[in-house]
């Protein structure tokens, strides 16, 4: 069957795998149709992304169809659409037994640390399989991308009434951003790129965005009214981002890094302890959030249409996927398809 590999970083292979076969007991086979392009991915193909190994099958962000069952599968029927939540735990580590699997100790990851979606059919275990049949196939790969953010949210505790600044305005900080408001936040909306600031103007309807800059916390608090936001919600990845995060956050305030880098993160501690912050790391998504997204797709509140802004296919991914990191391409959400 069709199938892309990351072989080392800056070269993408296509090839010949051998099909899956029959799944067994507690699986199910997939036809895979939409897989979201996200910065791990791009990241792991330029060598920067942490936890990797090559060569790997990428893709974590799947829609697809199933095509059989396994023994024991109860509740997916053959053509259900699904999304797929692609973090395989243990179940026995300590973060498994406290119902924390999104970061198991002995987690994998599906395109990263095991084989992915690049590819026409794969097994996966049923309860990794979300249903829902009024979504389509690229709504339901932009599900996992969702999932982060609102899993951020949930780690921050964010509370009705209460303001929040989303920094970085790729798919992870707009999921976030998407996140805060459905819980009555006031949401504050900072990047680099004056486009991202304009998407989420425009579509968004954030109505305070600013551009990343050495004065930004004097630039919130003339916006605030000499106040700073009770959450900072950093979904940059950058490490000059992530230093700067806790400046921005009010005293009792808390920073939830939802980016990451390979390097270290330094900021004063003088500011830290007089501010009394909480920091955060937010990883993965859990299952609610899962279905905590899908309920928002199909109810409307959460609209997808804009997020899709480029596509791609197995036989020009090699080529597409060094431009979707590229700023200047426009890149919010890029797909690939996969025809049966």
């Amino acid at each position: 069957m069709d199938t892309v590999r990351l072989v080392e970083p800056g070269r993408l292979e296509r090839f010949q795998s051998a099909e899956p076969g029959a799944p067994g007991p507690g699986e199910a086979l997939v036809q895979v149709r939409s897989i979201g392009i996200c910065g791990t991915d791009v990241h792991a193909f330029f060598g920067r992304q942490p936890f990797f190994d090559y060569p790997r099958i990428l893709g974590h962000e799947l829609g697809v169809e199933v095509i059989a069952v396994g023994e024991g599968v109860d509740g997916l029927s053959i053509g259900a659409r699904c999304a797929v939540l692609p973090y395989l735990e243990c179940g026995t580590c300590v973060p498994c037994r406290r119902g924390r699997p999104n970061c198991c100790a002995n987690l994998r990851v599906l395109g990263v640390h095991i084989d992915g979606g690049m590819r026409e059919r794969m097994l996966v275990p049923a309860d990794k399989l979300f249903f829902h049949p009024d979504l389509g196939f690229d709504q339901l790969a932009l599900v996992e991308t969702l999932g982060i953010g609102a899993h951020a949210v949930a780690r921050a505790g964010i509370e009705a009434g209460e303001t929040v600044v989303v920094v970085g305005l790729g798919p992870i900080g707009l999921g976030a951003l998407q996140a805060a408001r459905a819980r009555g936040a006031e949401v504050l909306a900072v990047d680099a790129a004056p486009t991202r600031l304009r998407f989420a103007r425009d579509v968004f309807g954030v109505e305070r965005t600013f551009e990343a800059g050495e004065d930004l916390e004097e630039r919130l608090m003339d916006a605030l009214d000499g106040d700073l936001p009770t959450a900072v919600l950093d979904a940059t990845g950058h490490p000059a981002s992530m230093d700067r995060a806790p400046s921005l956050c009010a005293p009792s305030g808390r920073v939830v890094f939802v980016g990451l880098h390979k390097g270290d993160v330094r900021f004063p501690d003088a500011l830290f302890h007089r501010r009394e912050l909480t920091l955060l790391a937010s990883r993965n998504g859990t299952a609610a959030e899962f279905r905590e997204v899908l309920a928002g797709m199909a109810s409307g509140a959460i609209d997808t249409a804009p997020w899709i802004t480029h596509e791609t296919r197995l036989d020009r991914i090699a080529e597409d996927l060094p431009g979707f990191a590229d700023p200047a391409s426009g890149v919010l959400k890029a797909v690939l398809r996969i025809d049966a």
